[in-house]
C-alpha cells in the first residue's frame, strides 16, 4: 500500500487522538472533510490502521496483577509454535505475546486477579502443556505504554 505524505499525518493524528473527529481530522491534515473520510476508509481497508482503541485502568476490571511470563518451546517448528500460540491467544488473560530470539522464544504478557489465578494459569493452562519445555514468570511492577509508535518515513 502506498503512503504519502498526507496519510501518515492522518495515521499520526490518529494515533495521538483516535476519538477526533473527521472534520477536525480533516483540518489538521489539511484535506476536505469528504476526502479526509475516504483516505481513513482506504487506510482501514488496506490494513494500515488496524483499529481504534480505548485504554482502561486495569483495575476497574479487576486485574490486580500483571506478569510476563518467558517461554521456552519444546521443539522449534512451525507445528509446535502454531499449535501453541493457537492457545495462548485465547486465553482471556493473555494481553499480548511477543515471538523473540534468545534463550526465550515467547513472552506473553497476562493480567489476572492475584498471584493464585497467575499460579493456575501457568501451571493449569501454560506449563503442562507437551509445546513447553520451560516457563519462567517475571512480576510487573509497573507498566508504561507508548500510545503510538514513531514514523520513520
Amino acid at each position: 500500500m502506498g503512503l504519502d505524505r498526507t496519510d501518515f499525518a492522518i495515521l499520526d493524528a490518529l494515533q495521538n487522538d483516535a476519538r477526533v473527529s473527521n472534520k477536525e481530522l480533516a483540518a489538521r491534515v489539511g484535506l476536505a472533510p469528504s476526502s479526509c473520510l475516504v483516505r481513513v476508509r482506504k487506510l482501514v481497508r488496506g490494513k494500515a490502521l488496524r483499529g481504534f482503541h480505548a485504554e482502561v485502568d486495569p483495575e476497574i476490571l479487576g486485574v490486580g496483577l500483571q506478569a510476563i511470563i518467558a517461554v521456552r518451546l519444546a521443539r522449534h517448528s512451525r507445528v509446535t509454535f502454531r499449535s501453541f500460540y493457537a492457545h495462548v491467544r485465547v486465553l482471556p488473560e493473555v494481553v499480548q505475546v511477543f515471538q523473540v530470539s534468545g534463550a526465550t522464544d515467547l513472552l506473553i504478557h497476562v493480567a489476572v486477579r492475584d498471584v493464585a489465578h497467575l499460579h493456575d494459569l501457568k501451571l493449569d493452562r501454560l506449563a503442562t502443556r507437551s509445546e513447553v519445555a520451560h516457563c519462567e514468570t517475571s512480576l510487573v511492577f509497573s507498566l508504561f505504554r507508548q500510545p503510538r509508535l514513531p514514523c520513520y518515513r
